[in-house]
């Protein structure tokens, strides 16, 4: 039997070595890895990531705290609204550019979302955000090498940053239920800013992407991993389907560089 299976593998090895064979073998990869959630975090229509609310109150009780770090011109907020199963919530937004906050400000007539013109990271302090137009979803504290994609961070400005930690104390606000988080490549500096509220466990659902722009930033998903491992937090991966994908053990193979949704909480009893 394992002649068989040597010989069988050394024949596809050999007809491997076509290049139309090659593409195919390609095509195939990245449509499997769609499938299991690997490269499907570009649109919320077909990323799995809504599962998400139900989660949510699954876990939570309202009135929910929510918070939309990287809110952009709202694309998070709205899809929150139209999702949650109560009318009983706060959305805490934080866009730092100015020409994308300026936006969100003209489109935003609700009362339960509060807007706020800072990032959120490690530190407070001014920092420089990149991007190659004003109001672009790509904006970044990184300026990111993306020449293979046409696109030059050729444009910037001064913006501030504060921290969840900071924001919540100065805020009285003792529990997040949702924390997503889409600031290209800079999640962990936001989750850095939020130790005092992770460390009394007052953080319960914690969403965010991975990407291309970890490859500019030099962060890797074992650096997400370890994370949430010390904190006693589960990893998932979305998937199309809804499903959850759990991560329960780390290995190289994980490191995907395709855009990718992920959710950790504590382990749901």
């Amino acid at each position: 039997m394992k002649d068989f299976k040597r010989r069988a593998m050394d024949f596809f090895v050999r007809l491997s070595g076509i290049r139309v064979l090659q593409n195919f073998l390609l095509a195939n990869v990245k449509f499997s890895q769609f499938l299991i959630g690997i490269g499907c975090g570009g649109k919320v229509s077909r990323s799995g990531e809504n599962i998400m609310f139900s989660i949510l109150s699954e876990k939570c009780v309202p009135p929910y705290c929510i918070f939309d770090v990287g809110a952009n011109k709202g694309q998070f907020m709205y899809n929150a609204i139209n999702h949650i199963s109560t009318d009983n919530f706060i959305i805490h937004c934080f866009e730092p550019g100015g020409k994308t906050f300026k936006d969100l400000t003209e489109i935003t007539k609700d009362d339960r979302i509060i807007l706020n013109n800072i990032g959120l990271g490690n530190k407070k302090e001014s920092r420089t955000l990149y991007y190659n137009s004003a109001g672009s979803q790509l904006a970044s504290l990184t300026k990111r090498r993306l020449v293979h994609h046409k696109i030059d961070f050729n444009e910037s400005e001064t913006v501030e940053i504060d921290t969840i930690d900071n924001y919540c104390t100065q805020n009285k606000i003792k529990n997040i239920h949702l924390l997503k988080i889409d600031i290209e490549g800079h999640e962990l500096d936001a989750l850095a800013g939020a130790k005092k509220m992770l460390d009394k466990n007052a953080v319960d659902i914690i969403t965010f992407e991975f990407g291309g722009c970890n490859i500019d930033t030099h962060t890797y998903f074992q650096d997400f991993w370890y994370f949430f491992a010390d904190l006693n937090m589960d990893i998932y991966r979305f998937t199309p389907s809804g499903y959850l994908h759990h991560i329960k053990s780390y290995d190289e193979g994980a490191e995907q560089f395709r855009l990718s949704n992920f959710i950790a909480f504590k382990h749901m009893k």
